[in-house]
């Protein structure tokens, strides 16, 4: 109060001069005392005070270059510090930031758990892969309807393929394709073999295996694919697994961790991948007997743009894309007439879980759904008010009917107002 009394008397002097100066006199002790405080606490702070010892080297550069990286937690920096893990030790235990012991325990065991999950290759692809895919194929998955969308065919080749889109996540596709004369084994290693794949498929530029499992012959490979010229290229880190039943393979190939790839800005990567066959003899439209071979394939990634510009590219470019394979199998089939020795991808292909008819009919029948087996964590997103989707899409709908600027501008409208939809189910 007696601060308060003294500014007041200062502000009812009439001349300018006289309370500039008064106010100087007023504030400038303050500020003093500020400075010398500061010079004061500077001179005698602690050692734990130097949060930015332990990252910078002796030339005074940062050792790491952290502008890509995201920024730890405060726990996790603080844990950082060794000559704070001495001081905490005297401050109550009441506060539950500071890093302790037990936490770091549970990191480094957390930490030794994933690298051993790595290791172990044959657990990044499970029995729970087969369970989805074989729901997948029975139609069991308790996902959306599907709904046609292309229905081609050509001599050797008939193609037809679905679409759906779940609640969450990317689009998905099946397709069925049925090769004339061919086989199983034949189309199974074609899809697997990497090293020839290179041949065919011009979105392909960069393959090679990372890690592959002589028990079970799960693979680890990277991949890296051309798109467009408005896109840059993608990244992918794709686990593959064969099971056999009978004459039929289940091949599932999705998106898996691996930390001996570090994360780049290009090619950017791409996590949510799944991309999965069932592969098994079928009728040839010739002659009825069972020379031809049918492939079923469930299909869905999310390649970082709007998903509705995606299935417009989808549309346009699938049977452009889907033509290709098919020459492309016709010239694996002489090559392997010719005796020329196989890649390793197509050695390890060969490398199959068995398992009976019977167990898969068991899969097929369990209850559980597993449909979101590849992204489980998206149920975690919290649940609140929703924003009305026919309002938002309604209103989507009139201005791209307004804009005359073609398909593209339509697709990204429509693009924009799915997603904000979907955001106002999680605000």
């Amino acid at each position: 109060m007696a601060l308060l009394s003294v500014f007041l008397g200062i502000l009812r002097k009439s001349s300018f001069v006289d309370v500039s100066g008064d106010l100087f006199m007023f504030i400038a002790p303050l500020w003093i005392a500020v400075i010398v405080g500061v010079l004061v606490g500077w001179a005698w702070k602690p050692k734990w005070a130097n949060f930015g010892r332990d990252m910078i080297d002796g030339n005074g550069m940062a050792t790491n270059d952290t502008s890509d990286a995201p920024s730890p937690s405060l726990p996790t920096f603080l844990a950082s510090i060794p000559s704070l893990n001495s001081f905490k030790f005297q401050l109550p235990s009441c506060i539950p930031w500071l890093p302790n012991s037990g936490i770091q325990k549970e990191s480094a065991l957390a930490e030794g758990s994933s690298s051993q999950v790595e290791n172990d290759k044959s657990s990044l692809l499970t029995e729970r892969d087969l369970e989805h895919l074989s729901k997948l194929v029975e139609e069991k998955d308790g996902g959306p309807a599907w709904i046609q969308m292309m229905d081609r065919s050509t001599p050797n080749m008939t193609y037809q393929a679905w679409r759906r889109d779940p609640e969450t996540g990317p689009p998905q596709y099946r397709s069925r394709t049925v090769y004339e004369d061919a086989t199983p084994d034949m189309v199974r290693d074609f899809f697997w073999d990497d090293d020839f794949r290179m041949k065919w498929d011009d979105m392909l530029i960069h393959a090679t295996i990372l890690e592959d499992c002589s028990a079970t012959g799960t693979m680890v490979v990277h991949w890296v694919r051309k798109f467009p010229f408005f896109c840059s290229d993608r990244e992918y880190v794709i686990g593959r697994r064969i099971w056999e039943a009978g004459q039929s393979y289940y091949c599932v190939t999705k998106g898996v961790p691996c930390s001996s790839v570090p994360r780049r800005n290009k090619p950017k990567r791409v996590d949510l991948y799944y991309s999965s066959w069932c592969i098994r003899p079928a009728e040839s439209k010739k002659d009825g007997k069972m020379t031809a071979c049918e492939v079923l394939l469930f299909h869905h990634e999310d390649m970082g743009i709007p998903w509705e510009i995606a299935k417009l590219g989808v549309r346009q470019g699938m049977w452009g894309a889907v033509k290709k394979i098919d020459p492309g199998l016709r010239a694996y089939q002489k090559e392997r007439a010719s005796g020329a020795p196989l890649s390793r991808c197509a050695c390890i292909s060969q490398i199959t879980t068995k398992v009976t008819e019977d167990y898969l009919k068991y899969l097929e029948n369990t209850t559980e759904n597993l449909l979101e087996i590849e992204n489980q964590d998206s149920s975690d997103k919290p649940n609140g008010r929703n924003i009305p989707k026919l309002l938002v899409v309604g209103g989507a709908i009139a201005l791209a009917c307004t804009l005359d600027r073609g398909l593209l501008t339509k697709a990204v409208i429509f693009g924009v107002a799915r997603r904000f939809a979907k955001i106002g189910r999680g605000l």
